[in-house]
This record gives C-alpha cells, sequence and structure tokens, in this order.
C-alpha cells in the first residue's frame, strides 16, 4: 500500500464527528464536494491547503513538524508518539506534545501508520522558521541585545541585514569562510551573531533579528513554554467608568460629524474615499483632531449611518458623489446612548479595515486616504477579535502590557506576521476610543460584545452609563456646567442655547448673542428662555444673562424672511383680491404680502392646477419676468449602480458538514462497492428499458444496486441504494447509510449495476 492509499485509508477510518471537525478547520477541502476519500486526500496535501491550514498552528506544533521532518530527513523511521516526546522532553510536557500531535491530527497535517507518526509532505514547507532553528540547543541573543547589537551598526551592514529581513534569511557571500578578512561586513556580524554560517558560502539570517528588523514581536523556536505578559489590574468599577466616558464622547463626537456633513456634504475623490482636506474640515468643525475623525467617518459608513451618494437636497458643489449622512442618522440620532453605541461598536468589530492607515504612504508615496478601498484589509477583522479575545482570557479588570500580548500573540501564531507593536497599539487605542477597553482592560460591555449578544452588551452598557442628570450650574461668565450627563430632552434644549467649550465627566457650554439668536430663530420666546435656565440651574439665575436675553429678543425678528415654494403676481390688485376671496385660496394656502402679490406653500404645479380648474388663467414666468413654459415634462434622474461589497464567504454550519459527510460516506461506499454486469444508459430506447428493468428486479428482490447519477447541478456521484419503488418518472430508493429514502430522477440515471 502506497503512502497516498495509507492516508486515504486513515481519513476513511476517522469518525463522522472527526471528519465534520476537519471539514470545519479547513473548509476549502468540502468546495466542490469530493466525490471520495481518495479526492479528499489528495486536496488536504494539496501545497496551497496545507499552508493555508498552518496559519492558525502555534509554536508547540511547529516544533512537533520541526522534530518530525528533521527525523526522516536524516533518514530514520517515523517516529512513534513516545519517541517524540522523548526528544522533546527537555523542552516541552508530555501532556503539551500529546495535545499538539492531537491538533495536527484533527487538521490531517499529520496521520498515523500503526504507531508511526506520518507528515503530509507540504508541512514542513510552512515553519516560520527556518527548518533546524528550533532544535539548536545554543541560546539566541535575546531581544534587548540585538536591539543594542543593531543600534550603532555601519550602514553596509544594516544594508545587508535589511536585504536579508526583506528578501529571505539565506545568503550566499565567500566572506562566510572562516578565513575571510574580519573587517568585511560579513564576518562582523558573524561575530556579533547577527548571522549565522551554514557552510564557507553560506549565511542565515536568525529569526529573532529578522523579527527584530520587521518590527515584528521576538519569540524563540525553541523555548515551548508561552509568554507570560506583565499583568496590571485595575477596579472594575474603574475600568466600566472610563469605558462610559468614552461612550459618551464617541457619540457626541458621531453627532457632530453627522451635523457637519448634513450642513455641508463632503465631495467624494474619484477613487472614492475623503479628501485630506475635507476630513481636516470635518475634524475642526466637530472639534477633534483628524486621527479620532478618521476612525470616526470609517465607523459611520461601516454602520451605514453616512453613505456615498448624491444627497437631497444636491450641494452647491460640482462632484459626481458626496459623503452625507442616510436617513438611519435620524433614528439614530434620538434613540438612547446604549442602543446608539451598540451599532458602531459591532461595525467596528466586523469592520474588515484599518482605520488607522490613514495618512499612512502607499507604494506611490501617496497618503492613504479616509473611506479609501486601500484600508481594506482581508485578516483585519480576525485579527482584531484575536487581541480582544486574549484580553477576554483575563479575569475582569486585568490588562496586559501592550509588548507582552504582542508576543504572546506571536508566539500562538507565528505564521501570522501582522500582529507587530504598531497594530497592536493601534487596535487597544482603537477599541479605548469606542469604550470596548478601558484602562487598557475589556470593560462589562467590550467582554459581552465580543462574547454573547449585542442586546447583552447594551444592557451592560446601561448599567455602566451614569444616570442623567435633570438640572445645570449657570455661572456668572455667562458658562453652564452640566454636572453630567443630562436628560435628553434637556441635552437638546441646552445644545441649541448653548455652545459647548469643553467636554468630559462635567460639560461646560458657553452663552452668547448668537446662540440666543439660533434659540430664538427656533420659535423659543424669551419667557420660555427665563422659565429654562430659572427651572433646571441649581445656582441663581446671573443677572447678566437675564439682561442678554431680553436684549437679543427685543431686536430679533424686526427684519424677517420667509420660506414659500411659489407666488401669484397680477397688476391688477383687484384680480389679486379676487383670488384670495375665492375658496382656492384656502386649498392653496395663499398669503398676500403685498397689494399685487401672494405667496403659496404649493408647489408650482399644483398652484397653476388649481388655479385653472377656479376659472383663472395665470401664466409662468421666469425671474426676469418673461413668460416661460412650465408644462410638465416628467422628472430624469441618472441610474446608478449599486456599489458592490467586498465579499466574505459564510462559513458552512455544522448540520451542512454532516450531510456533506454523509454524502461523502456514500460516495465512498459506492466507490469501493463490487458490482456485477453494469447497464449504462446513452439515451436510446433499448438502454433505457434495460436501466428501468434492471431497477425494477432490485427492488422486487430487494438487493442493492451501484448507481450513476448527474445532478442537477450536472455533477456526476454514485450511490449505492436500495430501490423500493420505480415510476412516474423517478426511482425512490433506501440509502442505506442514512437509512432514509431518497427520490433520484430517472432519465439523470447514467448507469445501474447489482451489487454481488
Amino acid at each position: 500500500m502506497t503512502g497516498q492509499d495509507s492516508f486515504t485509508a486513515w481519513l476513511g477510518a476517522r469518525s463522522d464527528a472527526q471528519l465534520v471537525a476537519l471539514l470545519e478547520r479547513r473548509p476549502d477541502l468540502a468546495v466542490p464536494l469530493p466525490s471520495s476519500m481518495a479526492v479528499l486526500a489528495a486536496r488536504a496535501e494539496q501545497r496551497a491547503s496545507v499552508l493555508r491550514a498552518a496559519d492558525d498552528l502555534g509554536t508547540v506544533p511547529f516544533a512537533i513538524v520541526e522534530a518530525l521532518a528533521l527525523h526522516t530527513a536524516g533518514g530514520g523511521e517515523p517516529m512513534t508518539r513516545t519517541e517524540l516526546k522523548r526528544a522533546l522532553r527537555t523542552r516541552a510536557k508530555a501532556a503539551t506534545v500529546d495535545a499538539a500531535v492531537t491538533e495536527l491530527a484533527d487538521r490531517a497535517l499529520l496521520w498515523f501508520e500503526g504507531e508511526r507518526i506520518r507528515l503530509v509532505p507540504a508541512v514542513a514547507e510552512a515553519l516560520p522558521w527556518p527548518l533546524g532553528s528550533g532544535a539548536e540547543t545554543t541560546p539566541a541573543p535575546s531581544e534587548s541585545e540585538i536591539a543594542a547589537a543593531l543600534t550603532d551598526l555601519p550602514e553596509a551592514e544594516r544594508a545587508l541585514l535589511d536585504k536579508l529581513a526583506g528578501t529571505g534569511p539565506r545568503g550566499r557571500t565567500r566572506d562566510a569562510a572562516p578565513d575571510a578578512p574580519a573587517d568585511r561586513p560579513v564576518p562582523r556580524l558573524l561575530a556579533a551573531r547577527l548571522l549565522r554560517r551554514i557552510d564557507d558560502e553560506t549565511v542565515e539570517l536568525p529569526a529573532a533579528v529578522g523579527q527584530v528588523l520587521r518590527g515584528e514581536p521576538v519569540t524563540d523556536p525553541y523555548r515551548l513554554a508561552e509568554p507570560e505578559p506583565r499583568t496590571i489590574p485595575h477596579p472594575l468599577d474603574e475600568v466600566d467608568g472610563v469605558g462610559a466616558g468614552e461612550v459618551g464622547e464617541l457619540l457626541r463626537h458621531c453627532a457632530a460629524i453627522l451635523e457637519v456633513l448634513g450642513q455641508l456634504p463632503a465631495p467624494a475623490l474619484r477613487a472614492g474615499g475623503l479628501g485630506v482636506r475635507e476630513l481636516r474640515r470635518i475634524a475642526k468643525a466637530a472639534g477633534i483632531d483628524e486621527t479620532r475623525a478618521g476612525l470616526l467617518v470609517e465607523l459611520l459608513a461601516a454602520a451605514k449611518l453616512i453613505e456615498k451618494g448624491f444627497p437631497d437636497p444636491p450641494p452647491e458643489a460640482d462632484a459626481d458623489d458626496f459623503w452625507a449622512p442616510t436617513p438611519a442618522a435620524d433614528s439614530w440620532l434620538e434613540a438612547p446612548s446604549a442602543r446608539r453605541w451598540v451599532p458602531l461598536a459591532h461595525a467596528w468589530l466586523e469592520l474588515d479595515r484599518y482605520p488607522w492607515m490613514i495618512g499612512l504612504r502607499d507604494a506611490a508615496d501617496k497618503p492613504l486616504a479616509a473611506l479609501a478601498h486601500e484600508l481594506r484589509v482581508p485578516y483585519a477583522a480576525r485579527d482584531r477579535r484575536i487581541v480582544l479575545e486574549a484580553l477576554a482570557e483575563q479575569p475582569p479588570g486585568i490588562e496586559l502590557e501592550p509588548a507582552g500580548l504582542a508576543r504572546l500573540l506571536a508566539w500562538r501564531t507565528p505564521r501570522r506576521r501582522h500582529f507587530r507593536r504598531q497594530v497592536i497599539d493601534n487596535t487597544l487605542y482603537e477599541a479605548a476610543a469606542l469604550g470596548v477597553v478601558g484602562r487598557g482592560a475589556l470593560t462589562g460591555a467590550g467582554r459581552m460584545l465580543l462574547t454573547d449578544t449585542l442586546a447583552a452588551a447594551e444592557t451592560a452598557l446601561e448599567a455602566a452609563l451614569p444616570e442623567p442628570v435633570d438640572h445645570v450650574l449657570v455661572q456668572a461668565d455667562l458658562t453652564v456646567v452640566a454636572p453630567g450627563p443630562l436628560t435628553a430632552d434637556l441635552q437638546r434644549r441646552i445644545e441649541l442655547v448653548a455652545e459647548v467649550e469643553s467636554s468630559g465627566a462635567a460639560t461646560v457650554y458657553r452663552i452668547g448673542e448668537s446662540t440666543l439668536r439660533r434659540a430664538l430663530d427656533a420659535g423659543l420666546t424669551a419667557a420660555e428662555l427665563h422659565n429654562l435656565f430659572g427651572r433646571h440651574s441649581r445656582t441663581p439665575v446671573p443677572q447678566t444673562l437675564t439682561y442678554l436675553i431680553d436684549d437679543v429678543a427685543r431686536r430679533h425678528g424686526r427684519l424677517r424672511a420667509g420660506m414659500a415654494q411659489s407666488f401669484v403676481r397680477s397688476e391688477d390688485p383687484a384680480l389679486l383680491a379676487q383670488v384670495l376671496a375665492a375658496p382656492v385660496a384656502e386649498t392653496l394656502a395663499l398669503r398676500g404680502i403685498a397689494p399685487t402679490v401672494a405667496i403659496s406653500q404649493a408647489p408650482l404645479g399644483e398652484l397653476f392646477e388649481e388655479l385653472r380648474r377656479a376659472g383663472f388663467a395665470p401664466a409662468g414666468e421666469d425671474s426676469s419676468g418673461a413668460i416661460v413654459d412650465l408644462r410638465h415634462r416628467g422628472a430624469r434622474i441618472g441610474v446608478r449602480p449599486l456599489a458592490r461589497q467586498p465579499y466574505r464567504p459564510t462559513p458552512p454550519t455544522t448540520d451542512q458538514l454532516e450531510l456533506l459527510v454523509t454524502e461523502l460516506r456514500a460516495g465512498e461506499r459506492a466507490a469501493t462497492a463490487t458490482a456485477g454486469q453494469v447497464v449504462r444508459s446513452d439515451g436510446t430506447r433499448t438502454s433505457t428499458a434495460a436501466a428501468l428493468a434492471l431497477l425494477q428486479l432490485a427492488a422486487r428482490v430487494r438487493r442493492q444496486v451501484h448507481i450513476g447519477y448527474v445532478d442537477a447541478k450536472g455533477t456526476a456521484i454514485q450511490r449505492v441504494v436500495e430501490p423500493v419503488r420505480v415510476g412516474n418518472g423517478q426511482l425512490d430508493a433506501l440509502d442505506p447509510v442514512t437509512g432514509t429514502v431518497r427520490q433520484f430522477t430517472l432519465h439523470r440515471i447514467s448507469s445501474v449495476a447489482l451489487l454481488e
């Protein structure tokens, strides 16, 4: 039996639950449905699939792969579990080795031939370090020693190391020989242990040195104990309090950005993003820095609160598309704080983009724009969850040192080089800005967001948010201090009559003539403003504020401006008076503002129709008074293609995988069944009648048959079934694997054979 046959037999001997677990870990093996175990085994050995499956392996499984590969490369027989544990006894406990071997077997990256452990050939190529690095007993330089050695390195030597770190760890040079001049770059690097000699013409960059040069966390493949980051405990109420404070700031700033974009939508770049100048304008108007503004517009876009399109009413600027709020923003602004936070936090958790990359330079040395396509990183959401799940493993209130967290994640997934300190720091910064993390530890709401439902996260945040207050403190300098979050109604009123001057645990507002005019424009009277401060201020209302309100109210409204959709004008005051006296004036809400002019809120088309129906004969005019043709010609709007969403495959459910394994078992049984003479249906009447007669015979004598079948998708499959009934163009047959009756369309059956 060949190695491929042995691997196929080992897979076939796995239980259904083990095969389902394999397909959950390696879903690419199930697409399309393998027709037999041989096909499944061939896919499981393909290099691309093996490398993809190895991405989730930790340092211990890779150490086992390295030990097995080195042993067989030296010409030895495949190792047993006992021999493997003996080889690694100084580096890992027996239970740790057993767990790692089981994990590799569950992923079908190794298999067992009796007591011997055999590797799938391509697994050794997946090692995140050069083969043999983990087996070396010479202590490698520590991270601090490497950093110190790189500090004062000459330019030529540093350039050599950078090239090896970027292109590959091995290089060929004659200076690797022991008798090479000691003042040359390569001998100097060998002496400093920044290079390793392989032979007289080959040198290799140690894995730890390459990690330092690339800015990655340093891991030592020889040490198989999981790193323990330094933990910093914080009181849980302090963590939740800090997170709740950040949530308040987040919601206020998001509302400010929606207000800014609602007043003046931002033109979209030709590539689809938001320009640097527009982002700077939004940040300045919202009172935040550009880094935070970039994060928030990404969140608002992900939560569908802003979108790219052509807004109504159209802006004055000339551009194809604009970034503006969506109709959903109105209901979001009216919702309670916890309910407004949930869609933003969930959108960030599932966001397949890195907002912190805004402003970084691309390959053409151009800054990356907010909302640009270049910010999309396929593994962003997965890695964001991995960082937060590491925090969730700790007891509540525990912060992990970022450098130690980076080393831990690099040790757990050494093939992923995404967990650089930059990624960890920016992920924690964004999590803190959303209130998911407080004082470096997961908040209660953040933990629920990660491990429970969105409703549970909302409930946890509601408990952490401080109770809203219904009073303010009015100061003599015309400032209003809110000692906590205000009730929704009071906050709307205070924000109408004052501007935010500073925010935090207590928000400070400032009152001025412009803010009072804004409140009067909104319909408030001087008496209502006096009542607002007199009722809700816990401090006496200063006389300066009382005088200011009365003074602004006295001057307000002496010059008035209104709004109308259409007007009626006539040089004959009597004719216009006749129109205003007619019943149609009430229908159109006509109001005379001069002897010869009346205005209406009705659209111009409706105004013309109603006046003509009432017996009048109006004519249309333009801004210069010239007669124009106002006949209706129908609306015109450009058809916009639907925006393509990035493809995100949905993993199959456990039930779907169980059904798939059942089909695989059935196909395997059909492939290995011994059949007698085969009747093939080639579409002729004779062959069809022969196949039908054989099926009817099998149904009468209760014999199993081997059928070839082409399903509705055009896929050819083989099945062993027991015919029960033949007629009406279909075959009802019992599937011996599942014990259920299945139906097959007769004209899709390509062959029939009785089993011996």
